[in-house]
């Protein structure tokens, strides 16, 4: 049996948010709020149509968080028209929020992303964006949950991380 003195002490990010992953338990609660579009997108690496997403219009002032575990992904004035028909933003939060893997699937190399918490699929990163990084982080809308500023941020892991 192990007592909260021999728990890890958690890993913050810069922003100041928790980065430990979700315990075992958590993960199974967490995953069971998913709905199956978002599971297939979260859990199983999947992309949804594009042009379709929820959030692809959305132009309110606040923060794009991890739909799976509340962490804070993309500030909504990184957010940009790509044209490509998935919310496409040119930075995260903070650059320990979301992980990059490479990807060879489908015959292409390219850069997954994926949160860096829970590790939920959010979509993928690519070289051809606006200034100020050149980059274009093309995240599906299902991945996100959209938290208008002033607003509390979601907080499934009862981390007590803030406010948008």
């Amino acid at each position: 049996m192990t007592d909260a003195s021999s728990a890890p002490a958690p890993h913050r990010s810069a922003a100041g948010f928790d980065l430990t992953p979700p315990s075992e338990g958590q993960r199974v609660a967490l995953e069971a709020d998913l709905n199956p579009e978002e599971a297939r997108v979260l859990l199983s690496h999947g992309t949804e149509a594009p042009f379709c997403g929820v959030l692809l219009g959305e132009k309110r002032k606040g923060v794009f968080c991890c739909r799976e575990c509340g962490l804070p992904l993309f500030r909504a004035g990184t957010k940009f028209e790509s044209g490509t028909g998935w919310p496409s933003f040119t930075e995260p939060v903070d650059p320990e929020h979301v992980r990059a893997i490479r990807d060879t699937s489908y015959g292409m190399v390219r850069v997954e992303t994926v949160c860096a918490r829970c590790g939920g699929h959010q979509g993928h990163v690519f070289p051809d964006g606006p200034p100020p990084t050149g980059l274009r982080y093309c995240i599906n809308s299902v991945a996100l949950t959209f938290v208008p500023e002033g607003e509390p941020l979601p907080d499934p892991l009862q981390r007590g991380d803030g406010v948008a």
